[in-house]
Formats: structure tokens, sequence, C-alpha cells
């Protein structure tokens, strides 16, 4: 596992985990409103304490993170290909809430239709995801382009971002969770207002003055080419 640090002690090793554990989830958590400083991150998480002050959803927010990043270390380990069941896994493990939504599932495909909007000066685009009921088939498709994309994947830093571009655009518009996804990087999907201005830029069509509405453009019913290139 983690070739790029196979040549070093295991204590360096598992520092060095650690500290990019600790960094992903400061800064992707920071960037939703997280109000812990990275100081305070590390602190909550290898302490187990709280800071004083600070939300308690902020703390519950980086334990989340945090698990969620642990079990993407296991399975890099496991050296095994991702299953629907891995991705729910990560959707529990990066959840907070205590109180959870029937319509809103935890650790399952979502069960009602979802979107966002995008505001460009007076115009508002609203960005459909896919329906509830292609999102098994449509997940099945990403789940077989992820493994065959991964094991393709050459080495250079320019084809892993190229490949991650590809595959987090192409699951943003399916959209399969509600909630919160999982951490922000590879397999992450958050952001989806950023990443809906790329992947569905030639879709809108004007339904209203002043409003656009996407369709998300991919459907089981559309075959499994559909993917954004």
């Amino acid at each position: 596992m983690f070739d790029f640090l196979q040549n070093l002690d295991n204590d360096i090793r598992d520092a060095l985990l650690i500290q990019l554990r600790n960094l992903w989830t400061h800064t992707s958590t920071a960037i939703e409103g997280n109000t812990l400083t990275l100081c305070e991150t590390e602190f909550v998480l290898e302490e187990g304490l709280t800071v004083s002050g600070k939300p308690l959803k902020d703390h519950e927010e980086v334990v989340g993170h945090a698990r969620a990043i642990d079990l993407i270390y296991d399975l890099i380990r496991r050296k095994s290909d991702l299953t629907e069941n891995d991705l729910f896994g990560l959707h529990k493990a990066i959840q907070t809430e205590r109180i959870f939504d029937v319509y809103k599932p935890v650790g399952a495909w979502k069960s009602e239709l979802n979107s966002t909007v995008i505001v460009s000066g007076d115009t508002q685009t609203i960005f459909e995801f896919a329906a509830p009921e292609d999102v098994p088939e449509l997940m099945q498709s990403w789940l077989a382009m992820f493994q065959k994309t991964c094991k393709e994947l050459s080495a250079t830093k320019e084809a892993a971002l190229s490949t991650y571009a590809h595959l987090h655009v192409s699951f943003v518009r399916i959209h399969p969770l509600l909630g919160r996804q999982w951490p922000d990087g590879p397999p992450h999907c958050q952001c989806p207002r950023h990443n809906c201005r790329l992947s569905a830029h030639h879709y809108s069509k004007k339904t209203t003055s002043g409003i656009h509405r996407i369709p998300v453009g991919i459907s089981s019913r559309c075959g499994k080419h559909h993917f954004p290139k």
C-alpha cells in the first residue's frame, strides 16, 4: 500500500499518514465553514478532547471526516475493487446528524430527487441530479468505470488529475447520496455547484424568466456511454 511511502520506516510512514489525515480533514471541513484551526483539528483527533468556545458540530464534523479517511486508508490497504457497500460505509462515517430523515437515508442510495442552484448575476440555474430510480444502475456503471480507469491509470501527475476530474464530475452528475458525501479528495464528490458548471454547460434550457433548468443529462435509459468525457 502507499507505494510512495514504501521505503520509509514504519513509524515515519504512520506519522505522515496521520499528518495527511489531519490536514485533509482541516482543509475539507474549513471549506464548508468549520471554525477549528489546523492545530485545533489535530488536538481534537489525537487527544480526543474538545476546544473551549468552539461549536460541538465542528468537533463532530472533523471526527467523522477523519473516520472516513481512515476507511479510505483501509480500502487502499485492501487492494480490492471498490463496491457500493464501501461507498455506503464512507457515507455513514461522514454523517454528524443525530436525527435522521427517512427520506434522506444514511448508508444507502437517495430516495428522493435532489438538485442544486447556480447563481450567476441575475440568473439562477437549477441543476437536477439523477432520479432515485436510475441511481443503482448508474452507480454500477460508475463503479465499473472507476475500476477500469484505476487499472489503466499511468503514474504521471497530469493523468492522475485528469482521472480524478473525470470521476469526480461523473459522480457529481449522479449525486447518489443525500447529505454530506465524504472527504474532499478521491473519491470525494462534494462542491456540486462548481462541478456542475463544468459538467452541464451545454445542457441548460430556459424555463422561466431568469431561471434555467438543467437535467442530469445521463440516466440508465440513455445507455452506459453518457458520462462526461
